[in-house]
């Protein structure tokens, strides 16, 4: 009788499931259906708002209206492709940027800002307005023709600094030894477990990759304001803006405006009347209004690799070795794949996987054009994975390099017997057989053997580097030993081939291929199927949230120091994690 009851409830389950399914099913066709097509009409404008977070590709969500997805992010290429497609749009007059605090790193920002310059050429213009403007959005809003402020707004424009948190003092506290093992006075990442400050040798090389960061910034607003450059390096050393009439009395901005004095401005770039209405276009509605289709058999792969490097498959926020090095071997065995353009925005992880993705990455480069397009970050496995291909591609202000390895063990054992009342014992058939055992000090036998690994590690990292850079690991270790370095710099040093964007990475892969006049643009990896990745998003956004609650203004550096659970093994890190602000 239960068994019976059991298959009931079960069938009556299935069906009612199956009902639902049936009906969301009809509600969502209907919708799309329903959904007009987005005409662009005469005189608009489109409306550029980057309040989100910026990252390389945005999630697609067909069903927007139906299942809103938070928090949402803006994507770099998306965005790039919409201002690249009004600069040919008739209908589109101009663009009105806003970008009050934008959530990016440096170098893309400066993809952004190349975007709207190229944008301006096509005659069209730009008109940046904010109650309010950071350090990055100012930059940003620099492309434009005119920037205009708040009357009672605020505008960041004081120079860069760079925040860096230490946990050494925790670790006492908690009685938790790090055992470091590296090569490299520069390998500084595990700093932040071994010292309650920055190292001279990290500070060094930190003020000298802000400098050439700040002073390529300094010197691009200049030539956009038509100011000397000497005059807008005072301005942001001396923080001589600091009011909104500071900002206009110095010409940083063109006026301060309320915005519906903007839109009057507006009315009269677009030739109408004062009474009409401004026809606004937003980006994620305008990205509706074209298709990128193409009908070439000839295609560029460009394969989005951001995030940590880790082992296995990773997931949506970092580089599963094993994910990705199937993705490139797709590619590369894809007759109709002529060439690859990797875009990395990675500061490194774990060596092995670092290891495994350059095998597949030198791979393809024998068969077919492989080039790294570098983002806002792609130092040690970063550009691990980047020497292996034909040619690298870099913003000036890309953060780079950093050719180094390290490993740390943490002796926890004066934390589990003294606050905690743990103890161990075990039984072992060899000298070493507990090598990576956390519950007491290493002896000096298992150090060398942890130190020689790492030593093994580096010098496989840095013929690797001047096989894949066509020069003599003498070369390679005079700009290695873990220093980071700008974009700029890096090509000095013979590290980059080119500096540029995403857009010149790809021309460059379409000209090696020999298919310049007839390719077309895919992005990999594919998107999981759309349900599937809203349950995902729903699942982590609540655990974020929840996180986020309990912890508070601590979360950022719980967060932080939950990557101690990641390191295992050699690692390829950037030597630190760098907040600039």
């Amino acid at each position: 009788m239960n068994f019976l009851k059991n298959v009931l409830s079960t069938l009556v389950a299935l069906i009612l499931f199956t009902v639902a399914a049936v009906f969301i099913g009809i509600v969502i066709i209907g919708a799309l259906s329903a959904e007009e097509p987005v005409v662009i009409k005469e005189n608009s404008i489109l409306h550029l708002k980057l309040t989100k977070p910026v990252t390389e590709m945005e999630k697609e969500n067909p069903f927007e209206e139906l299942f809103p997805v938070s928090p949402e992010t803006i994507g770099l290429i998306q965005v790039k492709e919409a201002i690249a497609e009004a600069a040919e749009d008739n209908n589109i007059k101009g663009i009105y940027l806003e970008a009050p605090y934008i959530i990016a790193g440096i170098a893309t920002v400066e993809e952004l800002r190349q975007s709207l310059i190229e944008f301006k050429n096509s005659g069209k213009f730009i008109v940046a307005y904010g109650e309010m403007y950071s350090e990055g959005s100012y930059y940003l809003a620099s492309a434009a023709d005119k920037i205009y402020l708040h009357p009672e707004g605020d505008l960041e424009w004081n120079g860069l600094a760079a925040n860096l948190t230490f946990f050494r003092g925790m670790l006492d506290k908690l009685r938790i030894e790090p055992q470091i093992f590296r090569v490299g006075e520069y390998k500084s990442a595990i700093e932040a477990y071994e010292r309650k400050d920055m190292s001279p040798e990290n500070r060094e090389q930190i003020e000298v990759l802000l400098t050439d960061i700040n002073d390529a910034m300094v010197k691009n607003i200049a030539e956009s304001r038509q100011i000397a450059i000497d005059r807008a390096a005072e301005i942001s050393e001396k923080m001589l803006v600091r009011s909104p009439k500071d900002a206009a009395d110095l010409k940083v901005i063109d006026g301060l405006l309320y915005e519906d004095q903007v839109f009057d401005e507006l009315k009269d770039l677009v030739g109408i009347e004062e009474s009409e209405d401004l026809e606004f276009i937003k980006y994620n509605r305008y990205r509706k209004s074209y298709s990128n289709y193409s009908s070439s058999k000839n295609e560029v792969a460009v394969i989005v690799a951001s995030g940590e490097i880790l082992p296995g498959q990773g997931d949506l926020n970092t580089i599963g070795g094993a994910k990705f090095s199937k993705e490139i071997r797709k590619a590369r065995v894809n007759a109709k794949v002529k060439a690859i353009v990797l875009r990395i925005n990675s500061p490194g992880g774990s060596f092995l996987a670092s290891d495994v993705l350059w095998r597949e990455i030198t791979l393809a480069a024998r068969e077919k054009p492989v080039i790294a397009s570098l983002s806002d970050v792609a130092a040690s496995g970063g550009y691990y994975m980047a020497m292996g291909c034909d040619s690298i591609v870099a913003h000036p202000n890309t953060i780079t390099g950093s050719i180094g390895i390290y490993s740390v063990i943490f002796n926890a054992g004066g934390f589990l017997n003294d606050k905690l009342g743990i103890t161990t014992d075990e039984v072992s058939t060899g000298e070493v057989s507990a090598l990576y055992t956390m519950d007491r000090p290493l002896n000096e036998q298992q150090k060398r053997i942890i130190q020689n690994d790492t030593d093994q590690g580096y010098e496989t990292f840095v013929t690797k580097a001047a096989a894949g850079r066509g020069t003599t690991v003498k070369a390679i270790k005079a700009v290695a030993s873990g220093r980071v370095w700008s974009g700029s710099q890096a090509i000095k040093n013979g590290l980059v081939d080119i500096i540029g964007g995403l857009d010149i990475a790809v021309e460059v892969a379409a000209e090696k291929a020999e298919v310049s006049d007839d390719y077309k643009v895919k992005y990999y990896p594919r998107q999981k199927p759309f349900l599937e990745q809203l349950i995902s998003d729903l699942e982590g956004d609540t655990q974020v949230k929840i996180m986020k609650d309990q912890l508070g203004d601590l979360y950022p550096y719980v967060l932080e120091f939950k990557k101690v659970g990641r390191i295992k093994g050699l690692q390829t890190r950037l030597p630190f994690d760098l907040q600039i602000q």
